[in-house]
């Protein structure tokens, strides 16, 4: 099996069932499940982050056409809040859901609000790490590079409330929002962990060499960052205080791949994991020469990943301790109507659920502290 003839012969079919794959797409569609509440978005999808400003308000949450809405409740719905994009751009930009216009519109993804000023911090694949004030509609840029080097995929993001320091992800200095899945493939490890120090603006590598770094929280004491590297499966520990300040280590091995990751109120953190690591998907990344010829085909590897999710992922969240223990597990809630889901934010009782693919805001019941 190991010839060039075989290998030719194996890459040429599955190729050939990816097309037939993709000719299906269309025919499948999700049902809808009694234990998820779906807030339906206007036009545009994929609310990728989850965030409530300082007064318990929201949530707000950043869409497929750069624009950043906030929940007003069942009878007002979705507000237009901000959008990340030029003014000028806002009527061209609402409602895109096309990955082709998303370095012009931008595609917000992580964002987090400042308690000490207020102002809701975005980071934005395309534009950067952006500020929105409380008055203003239109977010403004604050950081595109550190050390000379361009964002290519501002990801997520965590806020000292202490100091205001904005510690954020650039998942990859190769690749595009839009070409994830190839960056996976080609095992990428451009990524880098960034602080942003708003009294002097400036921009500090803290980590580089990172497997597309995704997700980032700062841990309740401060202490220490927990990073999602998403292509390996993994969370880092970045420390920053204690004898072991500026070292990482690895401290989570998990079954899929991770998206973000945030505090729960009830202690720990809630990680959202994109998709599981199947033995197909551990067999295709494991062969060099199989990903050269993916990377090198003219198969749509995001449409690929979006049918796989479809049909075979279900919504699985995980709730880690600090050191990285499993606490609680969450699989299959949501039964086909949930899918590749980006984010798990607990308040109220309930856990909000972002997705960079869904058209709207899953809510799904805990028991808890708010």
């Amino acid at each position: 099996m190991s010839s060039p003839i075989c290998k030719l012969t194996v890459i040429s079919a599955i190729l050939t069932g990816l097309s037939v794959l993709l000719s299906l797409d269309s025919v499948f569609h999700d049902s809808k499940n009694p234990d998820i509440e779906m807030l339906p978005l206007d036009a545009a999808t994929g609310p990728e982050s989850i965030a409530f400003d300082a007064k318990g308000e929201g949530p707000y949450t950043g869409i497929s056409d750069g624009r950043i809405l906030k929940w007003q409740g069942k009878e007002h719905g979705w507000l237009e809040y901000a959008a990340v994009h030029a003014p000028h751009l806002l009527s061209k930009c609402r409602g895109s859901q096309d990955p082709n216009l998303e370095h012009v519109c931008g595609r917000p993804l992580g964002l987090r609000f400042s308690d000490k000023t207020g102002e809701l911090f975005v980071a934005d694949a395309y534009l950067g790490l952006l500020v929105v004030g409380p008055d203003d509609k239109f977010a403004t840029p604050i950081a595109k590079q550190a050390q000379g080097v361009e964002f290519h995929v501002t990801n997520g993001l965590d806020i000292d409330p202490d100091s205001g320091a904005v510690y954020f992800t650039d998942s990859s200095m190769r690749f595009q929002r839009r070409q994830y899945i190839s960056a996976v493939i080609a095992g990428d490890k451009t990524g880098r962990l960034m602080k942003y120090d708003p009294q002097s603006k400036e921009v500090q590598v803290l980590l580089d060499s990172l497997s597309f770094p995704n997700g980032v929280a700062l841990s309740q004491d401060g202490s220490h960052l927990l990073i999602v590297e998403t292509i390996t499966c993994r969370i880092l520990r970045y420390w920053l205080r204690t004898p072991k300040a500026n070292t990482v280590e690895v401290i989570a091995q998990l079954p899929g791949f991770p998206d973000n990751i945030k505090r729960s109120p009830r202690g720990g953190f809630w990680v959202a994991l994109h998709s599981k690591r199947t033995k197909f998907v551990e067999r295709v990344l494991s062969d060099p020469w199989l990903c050269d010829v993916l990377l090198n085909s003219s198969i749509d590897l995001q449409r690929v990943s979006s049918f796989v999710n479809r049909r075979s992922g279900k919504a699985s969240a995980l709730r880690l301790s600090e050191d990285g223990q499993v606490l609680e597990v969450l699989e299959g809630f949501g039964g086909g109507t949930m899918r590749a889901i980006s984010e798990v934010e607990e308040r109220y009782g309930r856990l909000w659920i972002g997705s960079i693919a869904m058209p709207f805001v899953g809510i799904y019941n805990v028991t808890g502290p708010a």
